[in-house]
């Protein structure tokens, strides 16, 4: 007898047994329990956001990498947005995917690590917009000179709005709408974008006056603090703005990526109102200065051109003696008018006369015969025209009925005609019908075995069939499983099935 080992393969022992899901669970639980919350600092590699919204990518370092996702919902209130190459540190807890056999880190929020992985990020983002033409000079739009309406993007409540209100107000009072943005956290950049299209939005002569020009202001800070106005969002805002756009982001050393795609970039926000609008009291006294020149300039232009005047009419001859010519030409004309005017009237009476002569009764007697004998000739040849015009005519519309009858005797012939040729299809097809049916192959000796009243080709199904029936030309023949079975007891119908033995 062969003795079994208790700790053999075959039976297993004692050990317990799992299921793959209860394994999955098992280490799901594990590494939850164990990695509730972590902060994990790496490089971000592989960044994919698919149709459902859910950010993936994920961290590594030089030895290992680590899977991460972000939900839809919580993309939105991430410190910083992931991209491909910067380092920074994600806060969440680890997690199984059990359908592939990994595990994972939940992303709750990003942080770049440290101020260089900003400044990589930040190089790495204008180099791609700069790629794209949203920096060129060539399509930067000028800044009006005394714009009407001035609108600011800013914070209602920092010291920046109050600025530029003051610096308008000195320089020159302008027409402003302030949209209110928060400057610095996670919400900045969207709505810092809404406010640009916002202000672009406004219909020309509408209720709410459209900005001439827009101001997007923000004092100084932290690189961190100042990130918003270098999201692609704002920068994408900013170029596809029609409206002229100054950037006062920070102070004069800060530097983000509005300022690049900005029309105008300002140090200061102070300075940007100082851009946008001239000194009125310069302005007044620049009018000033020039009505001055250009009254001493009228006066002493009308005062040179009277002198000029002067010695030009010293020059000419005295007005007497330019018309005494034309006067004694004038009377010697006029001396001869009168015999002039008798001599035309005498020619003009004398050819008057000559006309006269041959208007005679009788010349228009002749005139009006000659006219009345066309007249008749013309009359003559209308009646003519009209009746060869009554003759054509009617033989025009003989030809059309004739024509028009025809046309009916075929159309009367017609249906016929036509049911005629489909009676003729029909009787056609119905004999194809009969000749394709199976009846007709009945007629030649085969017949259809059905079991169980479905049509059966082998011999195995005409077996398993309860009742069989066997049609023939001439009708048809059943066969019972009684009497099926009773003939397999007596040993029959080993060869033939029983169906041709009933």
């Amino acid at each position: 007898m062969d003795l079994i080992d208790d700790e053999s393969p075959t039976t297993g022992g004692n050990r317990p047994e799992f299921t793959v899901s209860e394994i999955a669970g098992a280490v799901k639980r594990v590494i939850e329990g164990e990695f509730g919350l972590i902060r994990v600092r790496g490089e971000v590699g592989r960044v994919s956001r698919p149709a459902s919204g859910h950010l993936y990518f994920n961290l590594k370092d030089d030895r290992a990498s680590l899977d991460a996702v972000v939900w839809k919902g919580q993309i939105a209130r991430l410190g910083v947005k992931p991209e491909e190459g910067i380092e920074v540190i994600a806060t969440g807890r680890l997690t199984t995917f059990p359908g592939a056999s990994k595990y994972q880190m939940i992303v709750d929020d990003l942080a770049p690590a440290g101020a260089g992985a900003l400044m990589v990020m930040l190089e790495k983002r204008r180099a791609a917009l700069a790629a794209e033409g949203l920096f060129d000079a060539a399509r930067k739009k000028p800044i009006p000179f005394l714009p009407r309406v001035i609108g600011v993007v800013t914070s209602p409540s920092g010291a920046v709005i109050r600025d530029i209100l003051h610096r308008l107000r000195d320089r020159f009072p302008r027409h402003v709408l302030v949209w209110p943005v928060p400057v610095q956290g996670a919400a900045c950049a969207a709505e810092v974008a809404a406010a640009i299209r916002g202000f672009n939005a406004l219909a020309p002569g509408g209720p709410v006056p459209r900005p001439d020009v827009i101001i997007v202001a923000r004092g100084g800070g932290s690189v961190e603090d100042l990130w918003g106005f270098n999201e692609d969002i704002v920068v994408r805002a900013a170029a596809a703005s029609a409206i002229p756009l100054i950037s006062a982001v920070g102070h004069e050393t800060d530097t983000t990526l509005i300022d690049h795609a900005a029309d105008l970039r300002a140090p200061t926000p102070t300075a940007a109102a100082e851009l946008a609008v001239p000194v009125r009291a310069d302005l007044v006294a620049q009018v000033a200065a020039l009505a001055a020149r250009l009254q001493r300039a009228s006066v002493g232009g009308l005062a040179a051109r009277g002198q000029r005047l002067r010695d030009l009419s010293r020059a000419l001859p005295r007005p007497e003696a330019m018309v005494q010519g034309a006067a004694q030409r004038l009377d010697a004309a006029a001396s001869r008018l009168a015999a002039a005017l008798r001599l035309s009237v005498a020619a003009r009476r004398s050819r008057f006369e000559r006309v006269a002569a041959r208007v005679q009764p009788v010349a228009l007697a002749g005139l009006v015969a000659r006219r009345a004998d066309r007249l008749a000739s013309l009359s003559d040849r209308l009646e003519g025209a009209m009746a060869r015009a009554r003759t054509t005519e009617a033989r025009r519309m003989a030809e059309g009925r004739r024509r028009l009858d025809l046309l009916a005797a075929r159309l009367d012939a017609a249906p016929a005609a036509r049911f005629a040729a489909l009676a003729d299809r029909l009787d056609r097809l119905d004999r194809l019908r009969q000749t394709l049916g199976y009846r007709e192959t009945l007629g030649r000796g085969f017949a259809v075995v059905r079991g169980d009243g479905a049509v059966v080709t082998a011999v195995a199904e005409a077996r398993a069939a309860q009742s069989v029936e066997i049609e023939f030309a001439d009708g048809r023949l059943s066969v019972t499983g009684t009497t099926r079975t009773r003939r397999q007891q007596r040993g029959e119908g080993t060869g033939q099935p029983d169906l041709f033995n009933p």
